[in-house]
């Protein structure tokens, strides 16, 4: 069975570090662009990051441009997302996320809990 275990996550303060990892068994995802999104409370899923399959090429949201690196070890089958200057708008649910075209499917993570917090 597919499974994205997800970890880092936590209680930080303004300004602090956080380095979340989400690691794929079940299948590779070496062939696939990965993607990290978040959702606040009381707010829809949004789009965070994006990597190609061999990290060429990465994609921000305008928010998080600048604090936020995503970057993946595909021997690994592990994606990551490093955050810094962490600031409380940051709060949210983390998941990481990868679409596949074949099958079609969209395979996400249980999430992990970022707060940020004085």
């Amino acid at each position: 069975q597919v499974q994205f275990v997800e970890s880092g996550g936590g209680l930080v303060q303004p300004g602090g570090s956080l380095r979340l990892s989400c690691a794929a068994s079940g299948r590779t995802f070496s062939d696939d662009p990965m993607n990290w999104f978040r959702q606040a409370p009381g707010k829809e899923r949004e789009f965070v990051a994006t990597i190609s399959w061999s990290g060429s090429v990465t994609y921000y949201a305008t928010s998080v441009k600048g604090r936020f690196t995503i970057s993946r070890d595909n021997a690994k089958n592990t994606v990551y997302l490093q955050m810094n200057g962490l600031k409380p708008e940051d709060t949210a649910v983390y998941y990481c996320n990868a679409k596949v075209s074949s099958p079609p499917y969209d395979y996400w993570g249980q999430g992990t809990q970022v707060t940020v917090s004085s």
